[in-house]
């Protein structure tokens, strides 16, 4: 299994081949969520976790900034969402800064969690010399831990002073649980005659089913957006990105991915163009989620076509990533199909089982609802290699299943199911 600890570098090549299949404007950049024009963050070790790695992190954006967020539908959710959802809400998706712990996902911990955000929230927004309301909090972490407060709060002058343009891999490294890369991107583009910038962090390795687990993603692009409109790109890009990946099947406590933008204006003609590009950041660092899956050898990608409705072909290939038996195969490099469209046709989504036509990388296995002669070794041998390929690049397992001639076409990402990933959590907190 190949890792890397500079996503970025490593992955240069697949973004730019994947950002041509999409587009010929959207060329990757270094610098992350700080590549944008006037985003500034941070990330130090605060003490919050007993590994001493990096624990907390800031991102502020520029005066004026527009937020729209996504957030766990989970009923059972840490007040660090609530307040982040309330305050964009009464704000007018208004919104600064973002300050982001790890270590403790201080859910479930009472009206504690909510004293404990806002006291931290209002803390940091001190130092700043911004609104308490125009800044927000995420946590990530063990469920049922609060934060040590003495600690977070003694690591925010730290923090502020380490505001840089040039701190965006400082930020996504102290977001990290369990995560063994950081994971951040940026794109920039010649818009209307003017460079460009979306950029991007995120993070997350298991308990990742978002419905908007354990994953956070902040975005930033310098670009000024009216906030409903800019709220509806990047609902629509989450779907398409971070509520299209599974690792394990479980939701979490926290998901949040808040998204800032603030800058010059684009004519109204430059918004389509606009949302491929946050679209292409969301994907990729949703991809790197679930490449980071715990245990995994391997990212698996679903694309269904034919189907009614995009909706239902999104909802169609996130059902077979997240079967237990399609990602057990792909461990196992058995080029089992059955499982796959056993899991297709338990989705919940209408089709037509006569017209299913499926291919495992180059092999075609069914067409027209039937089985086809294939080779079974070669296909096996196709599985085995992503085990080994390149991190993003060509370490992804293939699988297209058509389903009719809808014009509904959708992706979803996975990863296989090891053995490892029982080890990690089967005892995570003892």
């Amino acid at each position: 299994m190949v890792r890397r600890q500079d996503a970025f570098s490593v992955s240069r090549t697949a973004v730019v081949d994947a950002a041509r299949r999409v587009s010929s404007d959207w060329l990757p950049v270094a610098g992350g969520v700080t590549a944008p024009t006037g985003f500034q963050a941070s990330g130090i070790t605060a003490g919050l976790k007993a590994s001493a790695k990096p624990d907390l992190a800031l991102v502020l954006a520029p005066e004026g900034a527009v937020c729209a967020g996504a957030f766990t539908r989970s009923v059972v959710r840490a007040a660090c969402v609530d307040l982040c959802a309330e305050r964009l809400q009464d704000g007018g998706a208004q919104a600064r800064a973002v300050l982001i712990n790890s270590g403790q996902a201080n859910a479930c911990t009472g009206d504690r969690g909510l004293i404990d955000s806002q006291r931290a929230t209002q803390a940091l927004a001190d130092r700043l010399g911004v609104d308490g309301e125009a800044v927000l909090i995420c946590s990530t972490g063990v469920i049922g831990v609060p934060i040590p407060m003495e600690v977070l709060l003694a690591g925010l002058d730290p923090l502020v002073d380490g505001l840089s343009p040039e701190g965006g891999s400082a930020a996504a490294q102290a977001i990290l649980t369990t995560d063994l890369v950081e994971k951040q991107i940026a794109f920039e583009a010649e818009l209307a005659g003017r460079t460009v910038r979306i950029g991007g962090m995120a993070k997350g390795s298991g308990m990742i089913h978002p419905d908007m687990a354990t994953m956070l993603g902040t975005i930033s692009c310098d670009v000024a957006v009216p906030p409903l409109t800019w709220k509806a790109m990047v609902q629509r890009a989450v779907e398409r990105s971070f509520n299209a990946i599974t690792v394990d099947g479980d939701t979490s406590t926290n998901d949040t991915v808040l998204a800032f933008c603030a800058g010059e204006s684009l004519p109204e003609f430059c918004e389509d163009k606009l949302e491929e590009g946050l679209t292409l950041v969301a994907q990729h660092l949703a991809r790197a989620i679930a490449r980071d899956g715990e245990g995994a050898t391997c990212l698996i990608e679903v694309q269904v076509e034919g189907a009614s409705t995009e909706a239902g072909a999104l909802q169609m290939a996130r059902t077979i990533c997240g079967s237990s038996l399609v990602k057990t195969a792909v461990h196992g490099r058995d080029p089992n199909w059955g499982r796959i469209v056993a899991a297709a046709g338990r989705s919940g989504v209408a089709f037509e089982a006569d017209a299913v036509a499926l291919w495992i990388g180059p092999h075609q296995l069914m067409a027209a609802g039937q089985p086809l002669v294939f080779d079974r070794s070669a296909a096996s041998a196709y599985l085995s290699e992503r085990a080994y390929g390149r991190y993003l690049l060509d370490d992804s397992v293939q699988i297209r299943l058509v389903v009719g001639s809808g014009p509904g076409e959708g992706r979803a990402w996975g990863c296989d199911l090891s053995d490892q990933y029982v080890r990690i959590n089967a005892d995570y907190t003892t």
